[in-house]
């Protein structure tokens, strides 16, 4: 799909690592990543990127062991744990499997923590990257990561989820902000396995709505003929103050039979209100082996009932692109992933960030009436 502007603006050599909160490790690291950034417009029109960044052992494997990096809770100091190489499946450079027990149990090679990148007001150039301001485990329930964050601007306040991981649990956290750049921790607010928590951009009836995806090993099938496919699904829940979250009774996004390129779905940017209703962006996860191939997908949901459809596009609104990648091709450890986290109205276009390959920033300048037309 044709788009007004589409280009990769922050790659992995742009971080530098000695500004980094894990500098004292005494491990080598190299950036693995830094994608997926929550997005806003910051109160002087420049925009911020929140930039997950992934940062890896050189070599996680020596001595027999593979290792994982880990915040140790009574020390507030970052350690490394070591796995005798027999109990561990190693083919992931991402994460290691441990073998036993009756479920599946990994840990990672990376650890991920949140940096702010300003960026100009098209989104396109960077201005200052804020590592004074980065966002790193401070909870034991933060000790392995924290990851994607996404950002909604409601009233006069900014609100952002991320992913935080421990062997505790894979929970969502909220951390709140006054300005869109300062940011504190506010609570955990989902306590189960969520990986795409997306607040509106908007009170309706005086409540926050919010997109999740819970996750689970188990789903029931639906009936002989049915036009929805079981598995995971976008679901809607509301709250009072932001903090305490109810499921809505009805379903929200769910995946189709139509297609296979949707066969595994998930929140993507937060929605927006635009004239026509409620504006998600999703991924939409078509089997490949591997990870399988995301794509970028559009919904638009009723202005005062979220869980009405008004519309869906079922033509990729973003889909990965190899051109983008080849200046950092030697750096690429997935392919054929797009990931999509935040959409801000640009004029006459949307301005979409997403996370490309796991690995870099990219941002897609959207002609408003490619949705239109759609």
């Amino acid at each position: 799909m044709s788009h007004k502007i589409d280009r990769l603006v922050i790659v992995p050599d742009d971080i530098d690592l000695s500004r980094s909160p894990l500098a004292g490790l005494g491990a080598e690291t190299y950036v693995l990543g830094a994608f997926n950034p929550g997005m806003t417009r910051l109160p002087g029109g420049n925009i911020l990127l929140m930039v997950r960044i992934a940062e890896a052992l050189k070599t996680p494997i020596h001595d027999g062991h593979v290792h994982a990096i880990r915040r140790d809770g009574e020390t507030g100091r970052y350690v490394l744990d070591a796995w005798p190489l027999e109990e561990a499946d190693t083919n992931d450079p991402r994460v290691f499997r441990l073998h036993g027990g009756g479920w599946r149990v990994i840990a990672l090679t990376s650890l991920s923590w949140l940096l702010p990148v300003e960026m100009s007001a098209d989104g396109l150039t960077i201005v200052a990257f804020h590592y004074d301001r980065a966002i790193a485990p401070a909870h034991d329930f933060q000790c392995y990561g924290i990851e994607d964050a996404r950002i909604s601007r409601v009233g006069a306040r900014w609100l952002m989820t991320t992913c935080s991981v421990s062997p505790e649990r894979h929970s969502t956290t909220l951390y709140l902000s006054d300005n869109g750049l300062d940011w504190r921790f506010e609570d955990m607010v989902l306590d189960h396995q969520n990986k795409d928590m997306l607040i509106f951009e908007g009170l309706i009836d005086g409540h926050y709505w919010a997109q999740t995806r819970p996750l689970g090993d188990l789903y029931f099938a639906y009936p002989p003929g049915s036009e929805w496919r079981a598995g995971p699904s976008i679901n809607l829940a509301t709250s009072p103050d932001a903090l305490h979250w109810k499921p809505h009774l009805r379903p929200g996004i769910r995946s189709h039979t139509a297609s296979d390129a949707t066969a595994r779905i998930g929140g993507g940017a937060p929605p927006i209100l635009i004239d026509a209703g409620w504006l998600s962006l999703w991924h939409g996860v078509e089997p490949n082996g591997g990870v399988g191939i995301y794509r970028t997908y559009w919904t638009l949901m009723d202005r005062d009932d979220p869980s009405i459809i008004i519309a869906t596009g079922h033509i990729p609104l973003i889909e990965p692109d190899e051109a983008l990648t080849r200046p950092i091709a030697h750096q690429l450890y997935l392919h054929d992933v797009v990931f999509t986290t935040g959409i801000i109205d640009g004029g006459d276009h949307f301005i979409v960030a997403s996370g490309e390959a796991d690995l870099a920033c990219r941002i897609t300048h959207i002609r408003k009436n490619l949705i239109k037309s759609s």
